[in-house]
């Protein structure tokens, strides 16, 4: 039998995968099909991270163009983070997988607080670990605190879980002509502007040679795929 590539991984979710086609908020059917694909990697043994954003609830840098004080908004975005790992947290307890969230912004009724020699011992005992709050402090993204906590608990890789099938020359939606990368090394990312990550993340990840790959959520079993090796998606690397 076919063996994964990677045995612990941080799972980068968009908030917005998790209002399907609903426009805002949470589509609770769309929660236990993420929750699915990850209880089937879950069950081949790899250690698995998480971090979702918020932009399905509250996006901070649209509020602070509208006039909201950028640290205020950031800080609404990050508790808005919460909301959505509780989401995933319940839809993976009910398909029978133990997880744990932990925030970096203390509330103590609702997660545990981040501290990383915790998050470790709960990987090792093979529970899910959903990382809320980003890094805790405004200016960052969700992007940046996955690749933060990646490298913190030793991950192999980051896996970038989005809309479209990896990364493009343009937007793919827009742009018939648009051509995809199947691997792309760091640099490019950041000298042709590719909005893949942020560039705070992009270099945390060269910095520390850290692969990030990035697919297709929306099509059941690509979790699963990209852990077996299969060629889908973009490697940056």
């Amino acid at each position: 039998m076919k063996t994964p590539v990677y045995k612990r991984i941080v799972l980068k979710i968009s908030g917005e995968a998790l209002q399907g086609d609903l426009g805002y908020g949470v589509d609770p059917k769309v929660a236990i099909s993420i929750a699915s694909q990850v209880r089937e990697i879950h069950d081949l043994g790899i250690d698995i991270a998480i971090v979702i954003g918020a932009g399905n609830i509250f996006r901070g840098i649209q509020a602070s163009k509208a006039g909201m004080d950028r640290s205020t908004a950031d800080y609404i975005g990050m508790l808005a983070t919460i909301i959505n790992s509780m989401v995933l947290q319940d839809a993976l307890e009910k398909l029978g997988v133990h997880t744990r969230v932990q925030s970096a912004i203390e509330v103590k009724e609702l997660a545990e607080p981040y501290i990383r020699r915790r998050a470790m011992r709960h990987l090792e005992k093979k529970r899910v670990v959903i990382f809320a709050a980003g890094t805790g402090n405004p200016y960052f993204t969700t992007d940046t605190a996955a690749a933060l906590r990646a490298i913190e608990i030793g991950a192999d890789a980051i896996m970038k879980a989005t809309k479209v099938d990896g990364v493009y020359t343009k937007d793919p939606v827009k742009h018939k002509d648009a051509r995809k990368f199947t691997k792309l090394k760091y640099l490019d990312v950041l000298k042709k502007g590719l909005q893949v990550m942020d560039a705070t993340a992009v270099t945390l990840c060269m910095d520390n040679q850290l692969p990030i790959l990035v697919f297709n959520l929306t099509k059941p079993g690509n979790i699963r795929r990209v852990m077996m090796g299969e060629p889908i998606g973009t490697v940056i690397s």
